[in-house]
């Protein structure tokens, strides 16, 4: 490979990484950020609209390649991912914070997808496996630093999470702008509507999953007017995704049993994902005392399991050609990782605490390797592109809706043990930081300990329900052969 197309190859690695790094990063820093900002009750839509925009823009990046070249592409969502990222940290309150992440997850729609596009016009076939397997350790390794810079940037400043995000890209960009690339245009169609009403639907589910019981009743007109915008959403992307030339969804990859399953199961996947990232840093900086830098490091466990088991089990499932097994231990490894979460409570022992995240991150390993290869196994030739596209697209949706709905769940029952144990004035005077709770009264600082740790277990029964319902549906999988050999491309057919 020519040197330049190395420092090439580079930049894109460097701006494909910076979203899941941004992403890992943001769990440890969340109590810095609302101690400085306030709005306790926004905190799960910091990563929630980020997570949506994610989604519904990750499609569309990938037609814009098509249309204007997928370099200039690949940079322009580099570009809206930086600004996003500078703004973020510029924010002076949480509305300002979730407004712009939300313009930083409509660059990250265009980066993985983005740099494996590129990759695939800049590199012959013969050298495209070692760059997967690039691809392969760059996520592992922002899984790893992303809690530990977390930490770190939660005590130097948390602005910098998102800072540190700028000249990463900036490098990225100079790298990619010195590569020499004909410029290939294929002619595609871009469905609009249908990622407008994606984006609609999962707007209208998350608020639902976020206010329902909290901010409003389940009955009230708003949580059932949401209720209906976002089934009516749903409907109407169903009938607009039948009729499109080039659908966001393509429903066709439904009609196998084993695709949908392992898209469901993906999107359950995706939620208990979001446990150890989001909610476990709270717990041990506000139950513990931990430091951020100390509770980046004590989820490590989480983070380690999840990357070894992804190793491990493409490594056995390429060997034996066997894969149901793997979503059933997924399936199982969630619950029970979940359901251990209830042990930790304010005299929980720290040690114990970190190493039970272990089990969860490797249920999540699972689950994410045998759905990912279940759904390549199915799709046709002529599908791989949107087969691949889906299980990201249902899996970030599944993150997206999990952090609104478990962040409610926690935000709920912690509020409400505050308001038993200290009374309803008492409690909303109190700033959910490390550094308040050292300033409380040893009644008061028990009773956050205690809120927290009952906030924990709510989300955890709730993260194992989900867990629960991913292993009884890994039974209806059946175990088709796996292709050892690339099929060929058989001519799409007709519109129905």
């Amino acid at each position: 490979m020519e040197k330049s197309l190395r420092w090439g190859v580079l930049g894109v690695l460097l701006g494909m990484i910076t979203a899941p790094l941004d992403g890992m990063m943001l769990g440890p820093a969340l109590p810095a950020i609302i101690k400085d900002l306030g709005g306790l009750e926004y905190f799960s839509w910091v990563a929630t609209a980020y997570l949506i925009c994610m989604a519904a823009s990750t499609p569309i990046w990938g037609k814009l390649g098509d249309l204007y070249g997928r370099k200039v592409v690949y940079m322009t969502a580099i570009a809206v991912f930086l600004l996003g990222s500078a703004l973020s940290g510029m924010s002076q309150d949480m509305i300002q914070l979730v407004g712009f992440r939300m313009v930083q997850g409509l660059g990250a729609g265009g980066l993985m997808t983005g740099a494996l596009a590129l990759i695939g016009e800049l590199v012959p076939p013969r050298h495209s496996g070692r760059l997967m397997g690039l691809f392969g350790v760059m996520m592992p390794i922002a899984f790893i630093a992303g809690p530990l810079l977390g930490g770190l940037f939660a005590d130097v400043g948390w602005r910098w999470a998102f800072f540190v995000n700028v000249p990463i890209g900036v490098v990225a960009l100079l790298l990619i702008g010195a590569i020499r690339l004909e410029r290939r245009r294929i002619r595609a169609r871009i469905d609009y509507l249908g990622a407008l009403l994606l984006t609609v639907a999962l707007v209208a589910l998350s608020l639902v999953a976020s206010w329902g019981g909290t901010r409003y009743a389940w009955t009230s007109p708003v949580i059932l007017a949401l209720v209906l915008i976002g089934l009516a959403a749903v409907v109407v992307l169903l009938v607009v995704e039948r009729r499109a030339a080039e659908p966001i969804v393509p429903l066709r990859l439904f009609a196998d049993r084993n695709f949908t399953l392992a898209q469901v199961i993906r999107f359950l996947g995706g939620v208990g994902m979001v446990v150890a990232a989001t909610f476990l840093p709270q717990y041990m900086q506000l139950v513990h005392g931990a430091s951020p830098i100390a509770s980046g490091l004590l989820i490590l466990p989480a983070m380690l399991g999840m990357v070894a088991v992804l190793i491990g089990s493409g490594r056995l499932i390429s060997r034996t050609g066997r894969y149901r097994i793997y979503p059933l231990l997924g399936g199982a490894a969630v619950t029970a990782g979940m359901l251990a979460l209830l042990v930790l409570g304010p005299g929980a022992d720290l040690a114990l605490a970190s190493a039970l995240t272990l089990i969860g991150g490797a249920g999540v390993g699972l689950l994410m390797q045998s759905t990912t290869i279940i759904t390549m196994n199915t799709a046709e030739p002529r599908d791989m592109g949107a087969a691949s596209g889906s299980v990201t697209l249902w899996h970030t949706m599944g993150a997206s809706l999990g952090v609104a709905a478990l962040g409610a769940l926690y935000t709920a029952r912690l509020q409400d043990t505050l308001i038993d144990r200290l009374g309803a004035e008492t409690a909303g005077g109190i700033t959910l930081t490390p550094e308040a709770l050292g300033g409380l009264a040893p009644a008061a600082r028990e009773a956050v300990r205690v809120a927290v740790s009952d906030g924990v277990h709510a989300m955890a029964l709730g993260a194992a329900a989900l867990g629960a319902l991913a292993f009884v549906l890994a039974w209806f999988i059946r175990e088709v052969p796996l292709r050892d050999s690339t099929p060929s491309a058989e001519p799409a057919p007709a519109a129905a």
